[in-house]
Parts: structure tokens; C-alpha cells; sequence
């Protein structure tokens, strides 16, 4: 259960029974929307793509079908219900997906690119990208100052982006482009191997932690990055140190990084280092599980001048999102966003980008990110790690031909409808059952004026429902959510 233990999505009132399945329009007729209400809706069996639905009406409607189930939620739409404010979604951008976009026409690419970033389809907001080599890149595995033999190199003379780093740099200056306001977040999943105590970047976990020696020269790696992507047009917001830092792997770039010695680093090298070079990109803690909030609190308490946003990851084994609402009592000044939650071809269900969305959501993370944005047929290319990690684009790079996943539209059914700026709204309704079936619900006032449902139903009925709002007097809106789908409202 998804649910906030400050109780603002605990189950309003629901009764579950079996539905007929009725279908609502493919197409936007203007007829639908007497009221400005509007409705689109994604389905796990593909019938439908962000489609225009059936538009929920003021009031309590039609009376629901006989047998059918109902749902009550309600949102506090007043000043009093604002709660954290919306920076964007996306997902991650790696070498995978930059050679398999790349390898698309330029007229496809370029049509991707805008259905990506702009209103014509997902219109992201934030994206993540790996500063050097991932799993998701090909062999061999790099950073941006690899040297012969790893030997030392204390003035960064070797530093460059080289041809992989370059067209990663490239492509987020036209994604920038396309979205003005996007936020691009950088994440290692190594230094170079001179800078670590096993001389490796890959082959071995004993010794995988960063050699003190350089920590200097580490600091200084993070400038000349972030200083050679906005001299390509790709400013960058803000880095993780380390992507996943107590995850130490031999098939792939990773590195051990304890958490006081995180604190340490940033508050001692990498923070000063980036504020003395002019460079206003902030650093987020942490970048892993919600299993361990010990190590983002640590850093937190430790680099408070240069830290104030955490970053979380969903591979815990009882992963819980209500991590994220105690580490807001805690620390409510700090942001937090979900940073990594992996789709993919054999392993996730087809809810699986809408339940890292609304379960952040829900427990005040500004944004969240799957992993990742694109991978071919092949669920790749990739080095190690996940073999199975699957793109919300995959591209058929024989045929130059590329289609969008169940995941893409579930995670643009928030991301198309909550627009930067938005406020996440409290509410009461969101319930999940043993087994995982249920109704969870997210909802935003939106800088337009207008306001925002997202309902995910993972019944496999469709789900009469009323909404209660408290703004304007309070209103009543009601209407159908279809089985096995996720549902987006737009009120006026």
C-alpha cells in the first residue's frame, strides 16, 4: 500500500463488484466537454494512448450501471491543501538512448524528440542523465579522463566528453531547446578507475571506493563536466555524486560511497569546488533505495550550505514511498524526487511508470524519472547489469522504426496534465488491496487555474467514481475510470 503515514490518502469509501466494460470515445468532440471538464485515458491493453474519454460531469451524474463498482475521493483544493510544487517527469537519458534515437531518420528523430518534450505527446520536464558509462552503454565502459594504464592525471589534462559524452551533450542542448524549462539531472556511476583504490572501473568490488588522494581532482571533475555540457547548449541542474552508492558491482561501473563520507565530500570538495567555479548546479543526496534514509539524513545533516534535495530510488525489497513523508516530517524544507524505477520487458506490470509516479507523489516528491528513456529491440545496448531494462521508446534501429510502451503512456497521463508549477494537492480515497489491486489517486492545482485527477485503476472492472472537492463552495464531480487503466480528469 502507496498510502502517506500522514494519512491524507488512506480509503474513503469504496464497494467492489464485477462491471460491464463500456468503452468511451477515441475521439475529442467538444460535445463531451459541456462543463470544461475534460477526460483522456491510457489502458494496459493498448486501446487506449492518452485518448479522449468520457469527461466526468458536475454532480452525481447518471446513476452507475447496476452491479458496478463505486469510489469516493476527495481533494482539498484551497490554499490550505497545496503541498509541494511539481519540478517535472522523465526518465533517464543514456548512451543506450542516445545511439538508438540517433539511429533514427532525422526526420523520425526530430518528430520523436518533439513527442518526448513537448505538449504534441509526453511534454517531460526533468530528465536524468548517466556522466559516463552505465549498464546501458555498449562496451567499452568509459568516464570523461580515462588514461593508459589508469595512471594518475592531477590536472584533468585528459578530461573530454569524447564522441559518446558529446552526442549525450548534444542531444540534451535539443531537448533544452524543445523544453526551455527542463531540469537535467547528471549522475556517475563511477569516476575515473585512477581515482578509485582498485585502479578499475569495472572487474572487481573489493577496493571499489574512491582513493582520497584525489578528492580534489574528483571535485574538479564534476566542473569541467558540468562546464563542457553548457558550452554544448545542455546547462545542468544539478548531480548525484554517485549513482546508487552502496550498490558495488563487478559487471558494471559502480562505487561504494559510505554516507559520512558522502557528507564529507560535498561539503569539503565537490560543493566548494562547483561554488568557487561560478557554477550554480546543486547537488542531491543520495541517489538509492528508501531502505536506508539514514544515509540521505547523514548527508543532509552534514552538508546543509550545499545539500537540500534528496533523491530516491525503488529497487528496495519492501519498497515504501511513505519513506519520503517521514523524511518530510523531518526535514520539511528539504525537495525530494524519485530518481530511478526501472520498466521493463519481462518484469514489470503495465501500471508499473503510473505506480512510481503516484506513490511519490503522493508523499511530496517533486518529480520522478524511470529508467530509462530509450533501448532497442534488444532491451539495450548494455555492458552489465539489466539485461531486461526497457525504454519507455524502443527502436528498431534495423528498420529505423520506433514505437512507444504501456509504460510511455502511463507516465504521460501525469506528465502531459501536471505542468511544472503545479501543486500537489492533499486528499483521501487511495487504497490498495492485498495482491495489489486498487485505486490510487493523485491530483494538482495546476498555475492555469485548472486542476488535475490522475486515478490509476488496477481493477480489473471499470470504477464509477465521485469527487468532492472543497474550493469554490465545494463541488461534486462524477464519472467512469476504466478497468485496468489510468484515468487523467482535467477540471476548470
Amino acid at each position: 500500500m502507496r498510502s502517506s503515514t500522514l494519512a491524507l490518502w488512506a480509503l474513503n469509501a469504496a464497494s467492489i463488484a464485477a462491471a460491464p466494460g463500456a468503452c468511451g470515445s477515441h475521439n475529442l468532440d467538444s460535445r463531451q466537454y459541456p462543463t470544461g471538464a475534460k477526460a483522456f485515458a491510457s489502458s494496459s491493453d493498448g486501446k487506449y494512448k492518452l485518448s479522449a474519454f468520457d469527461a466526468p460531469v458536475k454532480g452525481a451524474g447518471s446513476p452507475p450501471p447496476s452491479g458496478a463498482s463505486t469510489w469516493k475521493l476527495s481533494v482539498d483544493d484551497t490554499p490550505a491543501g497545496r503541498r509541494q510544487q511539481i519540478t517535472g517527469f522523465g526518465a533517464a537519458v543514456t548512451d543506450a538512448t542516445v545511439s538508438v534515437i540517433n539511429a533514427l531518420s532525422g526526420a523520425d528523430r526530430a518528430k520523436l524528440l518533439r513527442e518526448l518534450m513537448t505538449s504534441e505527446g509526453a511534454d517531460f520536464a526533468l530528465l536524468r542523465h548517466t556522466i559516463g558509462a552505465s549498464d546501458l552503454s555498449a562496451l567499452p565502459a568509459y568516464t570523461y579522463d580515462d588514461t593508459d594504464g589508469n595512471v594518475e592525471d592531477k590536472t584533468l589534462s585528459k578530461f573530454g566528453l569524447g564522441d559518446r559524452g558529446n552526442a549525450m551533450a548534444e542531444m540534451l542542448a535539443e531537448m533544452k531547446k524543445l523544453k526551455p524549462e527542463l531540469t537535467i539531472l547528471g549522475s556517475p556511476w563511477a569516476p575515473p578507475a585512477w581515482m578509485q583504490l582498485d585502479r578499475k572501473l569495472m572487474g572487481g568490488t573489493e577496493q571499489n571506493n574512491l582513493d582520497h588522494a584525489y578528492v580534489d581532482e574528483y571535485a574538479q571533475y564534476f566542473v569541467k563536466y558540468v562546464q563542457a555540457y553548457a558550452a554544448k547548449g545542455a546547462p545542468i541542474d544539478a548531480i548525484t555524486i554517485q549513482n546508487e552508492p552502496l550498490n558495488s558491482q563487478s559487471g558494471m561501473p559502480t562505487m561504494y560511497v559510505y554516507a559520512d563520507e558522502s557528507g564529507k565530500l560535498i561539503r569539503d570538495n565537490v560543493g566548494p569546488a562547483l561554488k568557487k567555479a561560478g557554477l550554480k548546479t546543486s547537488v542531491w543526496a543520495y541517489d538509492h533505495n528508501t531502505d536506508q534514509p539514514s544515509y540521505p539524513q547523514t548527508v543532509l545533516d552534514t552538508a546543509p550550505e550545499f545539500v537540500d534535495t534528496v533523491a530516491w530510488h525503488c529497487y528496495a525489497t519492501d519498497n515504501k514511498w511513505s519513506v519520503l513523508s517521514d523524511f518530510h516530517a523531518k526535514n520539511p524544507n528539504a525537495a525530494q524526487y524519485m530518481t530511478e524505477c526501472w520498466t521493463s520487458s519481462k518484469s514489470t506490470p503495465w501500471n508499473q511508470a503510473s505506480s512510481f509516479t503516484v506513490g511519490p507523489l503522493q508523499n511530496w516528491a517533486k518529480g520522478s524519472l524511470a529508467w530509462t528513456l530509450g533501448t532497442d529491440t534488444n532491451d539495450g545496448p548494455y555492458l552489465g547489469g539489466c539485461d531486461t531494462c526497457r525504454g519507455l521508446v524502443v527502436i528498431d534501429t534495423a528498420a529505423k522504426t520506433y514505437e512507444f510502451t504501456v509504460d510511455y503512456y502511463m507516465m504521460a497521463q501525469y506528465s502531459k496534465y501536471m505542468p511544472r508549477g503545479a501543486a500537489v494537492l492533499a486528499g483521501t480515497g487511495s487504497h490498495t488491496y492485498d495482491g495489489g489491486a486498487g485505486i490510487q489517486s493523485v491530483a494538482s492545482a495546476n498555475p492555469d487555474g485548472t486542476r488535475t485527477v490522475v486515478v490509476e485503476n488496477t481493477f480489473g472492472n471499470d470504477v464509477y467514481l465521485t469527487l468532492n472537492t472543497s474550493a469554490k463552495g465545494g463541488e461534486q464531480w462524477s464519472g467512469k475510470i476504466l478497468a485496468n487503466s489510468v484515468v487523467t480528469w482535467v477540471l476548470p
